[in-house]
């Protein structure tokens, strides 16, 4: 975080804990974070906020994706702050402040171009009005604003940024003063100066992987922060032509040596990395061969034992440094993104966390 936070050089860094920390553990990546000097968090919703609270995370918490339902009060009561989306938002959240007596504290987030949540430039008047009025009779605290880019293409990202300074510039006009604006997530943050503003969130980085397709961990000056790894549980030996595991997409060549590693797809393993993924077992990379089952998958070492046995050490991803494939090139086996190949790691899957 220390190493990010030099990059972007905000007054403001927001590491980003939503879906358990990409997969890695929310509360000990919350507390490793704000010790390396993150000093905000940022969670999908108010029950992953609601949690860090109940675990002690004292520090401020941004919660932006919300149930038409959701439970406002409970985030106030707890002080987590509220991106608001919407005027029906804006209102519910100032509803729930009235009941409390209290002030809630809200970003407004805008819509920019990725068409997701987010008020739209049409609706900008309306909800700056309501808020700067809600404001005054002490129900709202317009804390920031936020937008979020597509990293379409370099002009997609100009023209987003563009309006979002126009928004920035129209919540003013209408008498709010946010301190807290902030556009960049991981890749803006290190690639697009003019989108830092005073905060910027760190996601993927955070967790020491790259959000670019043309630069690694190691150009960044960062380490993947999770190693998955399995056990050996079955040596076997088959004759040419054996099949392995469903619809038999990969039959030996030869006379082979296999291994079987206890994981699978309700593991968070891709079911589209069969036939496609290399693991690193005893210092040397071996290929994933026939379909990924739900708890289990095999590995082929070729013609002949190169002396692996029963409990020894698979390591699916890591640090590519040490020799290991890396999530990017478990992503690239499975035809997606590094993001997922680690948030979807399951809850079988024990996580034990280091030097925090």
């Amino acid at each position: 975080m220390a190493h990010l936070r030099a990059v972007a050089g905000t007054p403001h860094a927001m590491a980003v804990v939503k879906a358990n920390a990409y997969g890695h553990g929310a509360l000990p990546v919350a507390r490793a974070a704000l010790a390396g000097g993150a000093d905000w968090l940022g969670v999908a919703d108010i029950d992953e906020a609601l949690a860090l609270r109940d675990a002690g995370i004292d520090a401020p918490i941004l919660a932006w994706l919300h149930d038409p339902d959701a439970d406002f009060s409970a985030a106030i009561d707890d002080d987590v702050t509220l991106a608001l989306s919407s005027v029906r938002q804006v209102q519910q959240v100032a509803d729930a402040a009235a009941e409390l007596g209290r002030a809630a504290s809200v970003h407004l987030k805008l819509e920019t171009g990725l068409s997701r949540n987010g008020v739209h430039e049409y609706d900008w008047a309306a909800v700056f009005a309501l808020a700067a009025a809600l404001e005054r009779v002490g129900l709202l605290r317009v804390d920031g604003v936020m937008s979020h880019l597509a990293n379409a293409s370099a002009e997609d990202d100009q023209n987003a940024l563009d309006c979002f300074e126009r928004g920035v510039a129209a919540a003013r006009a209408a008498g709010l003063t946010p301190t807290l604006v902030h556009l960049a997530s991981s890749a803006a943050a290190l690639r697009l100066p003019a989108a830092r503003f005073t905060m910027v969130r760190f996601g993927i980085t955070l967790y020491g992987l790259s959000p670019f397709e043309d630069a690694s961990s190691d150009d960044l000056g960062l380490v993947p922060a999770m190693t998955l790894r399995g056990r050996v549980a079955l040596v076997r030996r088959v004759s040419a032509g054996a099949g392995v595991s469903y619809d038999y997409l990969w039959r030996a060549p030869q006379d082979s040596t296999l291994v079987l590693v206890p994981l699978g797809y309700a593991d968070g393993i891709p079911r589209q990395s069969s036939g496609t993924a290399l693991v690193h077992i005893n210092g040397e990379n071996y290929p994933l061969v026939g379909r990924v089952a739900m708890d289990q998958f095999v590995v082929n070492l070729g013609a002949d034992n190169p002396g692996v046995a029963v409990g020894d050490e698979v390591v699916l991803f890591g640090d590519p440094a040490t020799g290991a494939p890396s999530a990017t090139d478990w992503a690239d086996a499975a035809g997606t993104i590094n993001y997922e190949i680690v948030t979807r790691i399951g809850h079988r899957v024990i996580r034990r966390h280091l030097n925090g």
